[in-house]
């Protein structure tokens, strides 16, 4: 049992005794210093008061001194009052914490008090809590922690980049969503868990990060390639990159251009013709990076590193360079979107292209960035049911889906469904990107080419259109 005492002349004292009556702070006993009549709530015995006046020495000591405290509170309606009866308790007990409720903007030593004061500011109160009604305002936890903003309530609205991502595929650093609510339940968020519009995060971490973060799920366009990370990352293999490495980086430099304050990162490995590696060291500027490396290295670890310190969230690679000392494996384990070089160049992609799948959460998973990579390259976006057995009920959820999401984002979306050969079909196209999901078993066995006729176990092997892989976990809610 806790011993709690308060000094008041004040008629809000009332209404904070009332409160810690109905929150059944049972373990708890008060002490009500007052000359007030009536504040105490009725029908229980865990209250009690003594009608003395708090700012007399000789009558609190009397009832103070000897006495176990943990606490004493301080609310009273006049300055000098206030500051009496402040240096009373601390004259009675020095060790004593004392909570002080201030109207006037006072100022404390907390050395000369030992720190043992913590002063509440009703102005600050007030408009603190009026200032979290306001709209797109994060709502931040003021009495857990510091209270500075490091635990923050954020609602996700819709047409947010944030929505439809697995947990496991949103880049948290210096942050973390740890609570998710939902329709009135709470979720305990593994890296499958999902987000949906509508849902409440509560997230912890710095509050200079958190509230970026609040930004970041708070705006529609001009993020991609978040949330998997902010910057831009070009990988060159000179093992295999020689002949095309200059169209390369002009493709991640238009890159960069179209999207805002992104930093490109560009790692040569296997590093050998010299004259090549000057004529792309002239590109160096304020917002491109060149790092090399020579001879035999863990190329694996150098390229894990760049991607953690300088914040990636998309990879630019070659077909070949990815499919090189299992760093397709390496890449998964980041979720990082995943660009593979095709034929056609990124600045004459006219058309995005999604197939649908039966798997709905998968399609929903890479809706957002879908949207986005269309938005930000202008391109036309098609969401193509291709079903060699005629069969289209089996897509009706994602292509809901994606007509809603298409007004949210206010884009055009062009639904195709044909019973066709999806392979041969995209391979009649020109100026496409095919967007699919980045799954960990995605297959490069060049006998599957000939014989599946499903999409997804030929993307290694067409080069005639590039294609954007996107991080998705197996959902489980």
């Amino acid at each position: 049992m806790k011993n709690i005492l308060i000094l008041s002349d004040d008629p809000l004292v009332k209404g904070f005794l009332q409160w810690a009556d109905r929150k059944r702070a049972i373990n708890n006993k008060y002490l009500v210093v007052s000359l007030q009549k009536n504040i105490l709530p009725k029908n229980s015995n865990i209250f009690s008061q003594v009608f003395i006046d708090p700012t007399s020495y000789n009558k609190l000591f009397n009832i103070a001194d000897n006495k176990n405290f943990t606490i004493a509170f301080i609310i009273m309606n006049n300055i000098d009052d206030t500051n009496f009866v402040l240096k009373n308790i601390q004259t009675i007990d020095k060790k004593i914490r004392v909570v002080l409720l201030d109207k006037w903007g006072l100022k404390y030593n907390q050395e000369e008090y030992k720190n043992s004061i913590t002063v509440l500011n009703v102005n600050d109160i007030i408009g603190s809590n009026l200032y979290h009604y306001l709209p797109n305002v994060p709502l931040i936890a003021q009495n857990i922690g510091l209270g500075q903003g490091e635990i923050m309530e954020i609602l996700v609205p819709y047409g947010s980049s944030f929505s439809y991502r697995h947990i496991g595929s949103i880049t948290q650093r210096k942050w973390k969503i740890v609570t998710i609510y939902r329709e009135q339940k709470q979720l305990i968020p593994t890296n499958a868990t999902m987000i949906r519009p509508n849902d409440t995060l509560i997230v912890i971490g710095k509050p200079i990060v958190l509230d970026e973060v609040f930004k970041m799920i708070n705006k529609r366009k001009e993020l991609f390639p978040q949330p998997f990370g902010k910057n831009i990352y070009l990988l060159l293999d000179f093992k295999f990159d020689q002949d095309k490495a200059i169209q390369y980086l002009s493709e991640a430099i238009y890159l960069i251009k179209q999207l805002k304050n992104k930093h490109l990162k560009i790692r040569i490995i296997n590093a050998t013709n010299f004259k090549l590696m000057d004529d792309i060291k002239k590109h160096r500027s304020n917002n491109i990076e060149i790092s090399i490396s020579y001879g035999k290295k863990d190329f694996i670890s150098i390229i894990e590193y760049d991607i953690h310190i300088s914040n990636i969230g998309i990879i630019l690679i070659s077909i070949d360079s990815f499919l090189k000392d299992h760093l397709k494996n390496s890449i998964y384990e980041l979720k990082k979107i995943v660009y593979l070089f095709g034929d056609t160049l990124l600045y004459n992609l006219n058309d995005s292209f999604v197939l649908a799948s039966d798997d709905s959460s998968q399609m929903e998973s890479i809706s957002s960035t879908v949207f986005d990579i269309s938005n930000t390259l202008s391109l036309n976006l098609h969401f193509c049911d291709y079903a060699p057995d005629g069969d289209f009920s089996k897509r009706d959820m994602s292509i809901e889906h994606y007509e809603t999401l298409s007004q949210i984002f206010n884009t055009k979306i062009i639904i195709e469904e044909k019973i066709v050969n999806p392979i041969r079909e995209l391979e009649d196209k020109g100026g496409i990107i095919q967007i699919v999901a980045f799954e960990k078993n995605i297959k490069n066995n060049i006998f599957l080419k000939l014989f599946s006729t499903n999409i997804k176990d030929y993307i290694l092997y067409s080069k005639k259109y590039p294609k954007l892989l996107v991080p998705t976990e197996k959902a489980l809610d």
